[in-house]
């Protein structure tokens, strides 16, 4: 049946933080999502606008939460930009979905957000996300050292953009 978009809301704390949980061995040094409800609830509230968006993506044969999508500081004006952050969950992951959920945010950044420019900051080593972003038109445009902290650590990141066709 494969899956579909939704807006991430507070009612699916729980869900998420569940999910998040049992994909802790995924996302190794990846990403760390909020793993208690309240946490996940609270990431929501601060995803609805209008500088911040989330998007989960459901698996729509079993109902459940996938993976997740945001689209965050959003700057108006003259730059129209957008930070793309994502990841799937455990047991989701390789389908597919990701690819699909990615074009369709994409294309949904430039027709309802009405951005000119989305950039994907991504750890060199995480070949499936660069491979990714590769397929969707990104090209890479810089090094950023340390530029994020993940799990206690300041972590490098290459920088790749995509632009309003």
């Amino acid at each position: 049946m494969g899956p579909a978009l939704s807006h991430f809301s507070e009612r699916h704390g729980k869900e998420f933080a569940e999910a998040a949980r049992r994909s802790k061995s995924l996302h190794g040094r990846w990403v760390s999502p909020p793993a208690e409800a309240s946490a996940a609830a609270e990431l929501a509230s601060r995803r609805q606008g209008p500088s911040d968006f989330g998007f989960l993506i459901f698996d729509v044969a079993s109902t459940r939460i996938a993976g997740y999508i945001e689209i965050t500081n959003i700057v108006r004006g003259p730059l129209q930009s957008g930070y793309l952050g994502y990841y799937m969950f455990k047991g989701f992951e390789g389908r597919g979905y990701m690819k699909w959920a990615l074009a369709t945010i994409v294309k949904r950044a430039w027709e309802v957000h009405k951005l000119h420019r989305l950039e994907a900051n991504i750890q060199p080593g995480n070949v499936a996300s660069i491979g990714l972003v590769k397929a969707l038109g990104f090209h890479q445009e810089g090094y950023s050292p340390r530029y994020l902290k993940l799990r206690g650590r300041w972590r490098d990141h290459e920088r790749w953009a995509v632009l309003a066709r």
